[in-house]
């Protein structure tokens, strides 16, 4: 492991350790994918159980939370949504996810601290630690040229499901570049060139290797053509070559 992958799995242990120790619920910052992954594979070093939650059924970063074997109290995750209305919807810009993004980083607030941010032609909202929340309700009036007014939204109303479409590809085995050249519909040279180039993540975490066989569940993100989800083989064709499913998120 590199040491930020080491610092991050230290990290989990000590929180583990702690929510034993005191006796409370401890809680990690949103994760990313890969983030999760190393948690996961590090389950045999923690001293307590844990559960995982970004504030609706979907999320992608996820927050973690400790539980200690003895616990005496109700507990919940120390996150809030907040959803984003322009002031004046007549004179409104179309946003984007970066120019939700951009607005929150330029006031000083690291990316952990912030879940998922969820923009769509009908919606903006996104989720963040208690802890900031009321900094950003004061700070963020406004993004790009348009006035904004925040609020914070019951938990009970976050409906949202990402959209996705349900599609099939053949390859000759789930290598990555197999699969990035079926589901780019291009050739595995090029497909080659994308992951050597550093355009493929896997699980959130940067993918240089063509070596890397694709499971199902894997989450993988092509700069410049967008975000899938591996799905499962459905079969073998008379030339043995695989079909297999995957969800292109639109």
């Amino acid at each position: 492991m590199n040491e930020e992958v080491t610092y991050f799995a230290k990290r989990c242990v000590d929180l583990s350790k702690q929510a034993n120790r005191k006796g409370i619920v401890t809680f990690s910052d949103f994760l990313t994918v890969n983030e999760q992954l190393i948690l996961k594979q590090n389950r045999e070093q923690l001293e307590s159980e844990y559960q995982m939650s970004g504030g609706y059924e979907y999320a992608e970063r996820q927050m973690v939370a400790f539980i200690p074997d003895a616990l005496f109290y109700e507990w919940d995750y120390p996150m809030q949504c907040i959803r984003i209305r322009p002031a004046y919807p007549k004179f409104a810009e179309k946003l984007s996810h970066r120019d939700v993004l951009g607005a929150l980083m330029s006031l000083g607030i690291e990316r952990s601290k912030i879940g998922d941010l969820i923009v769509t032609d009908s919606e903006m909202f996104f989720f963040a630690k208690k802890e900031i929340v009321p900094y950003i309700m004061e700070q963020m009036t406004s993004i790009r040229r348009t006035v904004v007014t925040l609020e914070i939204e019951a938990e009970r109303q976050i409906d949202y499901i990402p959209h996705f479409t349900e599609k099939e590809a053949i390859v000759t085995s789930n290598r990555l570049d197999a699969v990035i050249a079926a589901i780019c519909g291009v050739s595995r040279s090029v497909s080659l060139k994308m992951i050597q180039e550093g355009k493929v993540f896997v699980n959130g975490a940067e993918c240089l290797h063509n070596t890397y066989y694709c499971k199902q569940g894997d989450l993988i993100s092509i700069r410049g053509f967008g975000k899938v989800r591996f799905g499962d083989t459905i079969g073998v064709t008379k030339k043995d070559r695989i079909r297999f499913s995957y969800q292109l998120f639109t």
